[in-house]
């Protein structure tokens, strides 16, 4: 053997080596990798495994923090270690060590031991900080401007202080929040990339503050902080009507930065007396519903070094409570993709419009150079009317409106600080040049949610749904689940956010989205267990406790525990959704939650001229009784996974009672609905509420229902998120598939002929003659009907968790319809699942990818007698397969992690 070929060996080997070695990452605390600023005291671990080798488990793990990495390097002074111990477990791994303390870094990293005995080596170092832990670590006091405003529109005030940093800085830290939203400025840059901050909570009872490292932000010598407060959520329009004022009337601040001298000293500069405040900035007015006033040419006065000038007055400081301050536990909102102009219109009313080809939640920015005083008015609209020209009727009082004055001296960067606004079209007047992708763009704004899910098939239809389906997530997905991000309303409607969290989970990681959601949706939960219809609670329960809205309360915490398997928040939850279900039954009469006001089965489809009485009209208190089953079963499956026994005891027995009162109720001897609606056959059936013998009908009068309409659906958002799972379980999957491909009205399909980009809030938004709906509601960005998604993730591909987290998988695809193949990739708290299929010239290919520390059980769908093949092998002699038989005409087998290729 020459040198040459001995080298190449070695290197061959030495890659090979390297390729099979077991290895552990994608180290997360509490959802967020390298989080500042936490309170939570009992963080929670969570780390992926990697390795090219099939059948991989873990089987054991060594955990270790310490408060220096050099410590946590070295195995010495360490704050907790966990030893080896003997558990697959690589999700939730809950802190039991030392208190934690306030202010302080941790540092913490893992290794793994297979099922083969290997041993990884040690992960990276990763860390986690902690923040202001109660009142007392906070110096800094609430300070608002020198003049009260009563609450009425005007310019955003600033607040601004000079101070001397003297030494050389180890670190510093800022911990700031606001009454309002800030945009908070270190000598003259804007500290971190987010946007409406502290974000939209319950604030009497959870007011967020946030944690900034500003250690590269200071400088030696003269430094200035100054922070601009807008209205926002707090104080400006909000609900409808144009009501204000309803946390506050007054814009404050709260500001502690914390400063470590290289020499060890330490030196704090908080809001307080020394603090100055003027109106003179920018900023002349800001209104998430209304938009934007920003005056270029008053710049500089937000740039100013010396606060003892102009129009600067004393701040005033007030005694606020501090115990409603915590640390923000979703992610925070951010700037995204970028959209140049796809044309520059000229409708027939002679008005300049710009179409961005993509309708977007943000804003659109403009670098633009004019006559100092030139002022330029946006206007922000979803669609054209059906003359082409600019529509902005159904966004009723809200006005989406962001005025900009040009300095005059310079190309002004003009963009919107404390307003966000959903449209695909702007109308703009006052400007005469140019409009290209070089003086316009619109960026898109939402919620920094890592993508999870892609879904793609043969059908272009399909591919522009699921792409209308993450924009209406992205756009409605601003801190809160919002309903629609356009018109005056803007709220977290529950009924909403409960039934697409499922295809939620599927796009987009919403685990910390959805566990800062929840806290709110608990503390402004009534005392009676009633559940407001909107989170946070702005509506003051008004329509509160409608069947499908408050049964949020259940639903969400049990689909998150599926989706991620985190026990603590389902602990968490547990206490309201018991007190939800309680409420329920203390309205209920003769065990019929038959009273109070319900949405129903909202904007379902309905006949204009309907003679016959074929109208898809479900009785609203039908709906009820299945939802109070429904709630009572997801609170049954929490109290078993928490061990509270006796309540599993008492809530089965009330469960027999309640469906045995619907079908006194609602059902005939027969099987027949009193409401013979899609929605009324999908709820008993995909809710378990008729006996066995009864099913098979039911499931026929759906199917039939279904053709009586030439296989259209007529559910709204309440029998919409279910239609198709329960035909594909009593075996209509052709059904389901005729309504996902049926592109006439009302059908999925029908919006996305029309050209929506996003999901419609109603099924004919734009009817097939071009008109509109009625203006009074009509969206053209309302995610609920794209709960589709779920069904075309679990059965198209057929990707399923069959243990919470996808600890074990379901992959199970059902092809189906006019495809010719499907794909979808997840990525799961233990990895990427994939399930795709091909079907062409008689042969089925399938592939699939079984993240480690997982297994699956993999369903290859009518397999028949024919020879199955996994890369070209027999199954029976494939690495990491097993438990193989025929069932039914599909072959069922369990896999290890891998990747895995069948043919047949």
């Amino acid at each position: 053997m020459n040198k040459l070929s001995a080298l190449f060996l070695l290197i061959h080997f030495s890659v090979f080596v390297q390729a099979q070695k077991l290895e552990v990452g994608q180290l997360t605390c509490n959802y967020k990798q390298n989080p500042i600023g936490t309170d939570v005291l009992q963080p929670q671990f969570s780390w992926k495994l990697s390795a090219t080798e099939r059948n991989v488990m873990q089987k054991a793990y060594e955990l270790r923090v310490a408060s220096s990495d050099k410590d946590l390097l070295n195995g010495k002074n360490l704050v907790w270690q966990t030893g080896k111990v003997n558990s697959d477990q690589s999700a939730h791994v809950i802190y039991k060590g030392s208190a934690l303390q306030a202010k302080q870094r941790y540092y913490w990293q893992v290794r793994v031991w297979d099922n083969n005995g290997k041993a990884s080596d040690w992960s990276v170092v990763n860390f986690w900080e902690m923040g202001l832990l109660s009142p007392k670590d906070w110096s800094a006091k609430w300070i608002q401007t020198a003049r009260d405003t009563e609450g009425k529109v005007g310019p955003a005030p600033m607040f601004g202080r000079s101070f001397t940093v003297a030494k050389e800085i180890k670190n510093a830290r800022l911990y700031i929040t606001a009454h309002g939203l800030y945009e908070a400025k270190l000598n003259g840059k804007k500290i971190g990339d987010h946007y409406f901050t502290p974000g939209w909570t319950s604030y009497h009872k959870r007011l967020q503050y946030q944690t900034y490292d500003v250690t590269q932000a200071l400088k030696a010598g003269k430094n200035t902080a100054l922070v601009t407060i807008g209205d926002g959520w707090y104080r400006g329009n909000l609900e409808f009507n144009n009501k204000r004022n309803l946390y506050g009337k007054e814009v404050g601040l709260l500001f502690q930065l914390e400063i470590e001298y290289a020499d060890g000293k330490k030196e704090t500069i908080s809001s307080d007396q020394d603090w100055k405040t003027s109106f003179g900035g920018p900023v002349k007015a800001s209104d998430i519903y209304n938009g934007e006033t920003y005056d270029a040419r008053l710049e500089k006065n937000a740039l100013v070094q010396d606060f003892n000038t102009g129009d600067w007055q004393q701040a005033k400081v007030v005694d606020l409570k501090m115990d409603n301050l915590v640390a923000p536990l979703g992610p925070t909102v951010s700037k995204h993709e970028h959209f140049a102009p796809l044309k520059v219109i000229k409708t027939p009313k002679g008005e300049t419009v710009i179409d961005f080809g993509q309708n977007l939640v943000g804003w659109a920015q403009l670098k633009i150079k004019g006559k100092a005083g030139d002022t330029l008015t946006i206007n922000h609209a979803e669609v054209l009317d059906k003359d082409g020209n600019f529509y902005t009727e159904n966004l009723r009082k809200a006005k989406q409106e962001n005025k900009y004055i040009l300095s005059g001296t310079k190309v002004d960067v003009l963009e919107p600080h404390f307003t966000f606004q959903g449209f695909r079209y702007i109308k703009i007047t006052g400007y005469k040049g140019k409009l290209d992708s070089t003086t316009v763009n619109a960026i898109a704004v939402y919620s920094d949610m890592k993508p999870t899910g892609l879904f793609s098939t043969s059908n272009p239809l399909l591919n522009q749904l699921q792409s209308n389906i993450q924009w209406g997530q992205k756009g409605n997905f601003v801190d809160v689940p919002t309903d629609c991000p356009q018109r005056d309303e803007r709220l977290g409607w529950t009924g909403d956010a409960q039934v697409f969290f499922k295809t939620a989970a599927y796009n987009m990681d919403v685990a910390g989205f959805f566990d800062k959601w929840l806290h709110d949706l608990k503390v402004d939960q009534h005392p009676t267990g009633n559940v407001p219809v909107v989170i946070p609670d702005v509506r003051t329960i008004k329509n509160a406790g409608s069947a499908g809205w408050g049964d949020v309360a259940t639903i969400i915490p049990w689909d998150f525990y599926r989706a991620y398997g985190d026990k603590e928040l389902l602990s968490r939850q547990y206490s309201s959704m018991k007190a939800w279900v309680e409420y329920i039954r203390s309205i209920s009469k003769n065990n019929l939650w038959n009273s109070g006001p319900h949405y129903g089965d909202w904007l379902f489809y309905t006949m204009a001229d309907d003679r016959d009485g074929k109208a898809a009209i479900t009785d609203k208190f039908f709906i009820a009784q299945a939802f109070y089953a429904h709630s009572t079963q997801n609170l049954i499956n929490a109290a078993t996974v928490l061990g509270n026994t006796e309540d599993v005891k008492t809530y089965t027995e009330l469960l027999k009672i309640i469906k045995k009162a619907f079908l006194d109720e609602y059902v005939t001897p027969s099987g027949r609905l009193v409401s013979s609606s899609q929605t009324a056959y999908v709820l008993a059936l995909n809710f378990d509420l008729l006996p066995e013998n009864l099913r098979a009908q039911a499931a026929q009068r759906l199917a039939d229902n279904v053709a009586a309409y030439g296989n259209h659906l007529t559910t709204g958002f309440l029998g919409t998120p279910y239609l198709c799972h329960v035909l594909t379980r009593f075996g209509y999957n052709d059904v389901a598939y005729k309504l996902l491909l049926q592109d006439t009205y009302p059908s999925w399909l029908y919006p996305v002929k029309k050209g929506a980009t996003t999901i419609w809030e109603r099924w004919d938004g734009i009817k097939p003659d071009g008109s509109f709906q009625a203006v009074s509601m009509n969206s053209f960005n309302h995610y609920a009907y794209g709960a589709i998604g779920d069904w075309m993730y679990r059965t198209v591909t057929g990707i399923n968790e069959t243990a919470p987290g996808y600890k074990e998988i379901s992959i199970a695809p059902k092809p189906g319809g006019d495809l010719k193949n499907a794909g979808a990739e997840l990525e799961t708290m233990y990895g990427k699942v994939k399930s795709a299929w091909s079907v062409a010239d008689g042969k089925t290919k399938i592939d699939i990818v079984v993240p480690p520390n997982t297994t699956a059980r993999v369903i290859l769908p009518g397999t028949g007698n024919a020879v199955v093949t996994e890369s070209n092998v027999a199954l029976n002699k494939a690495k990491g397969l097993r438990a193989i038989k025929n069932v039914d005409n599909n072959t069922e087998l369990t896999a290890g992690s891998g990747t895995y290729h069948f043919e047949y």
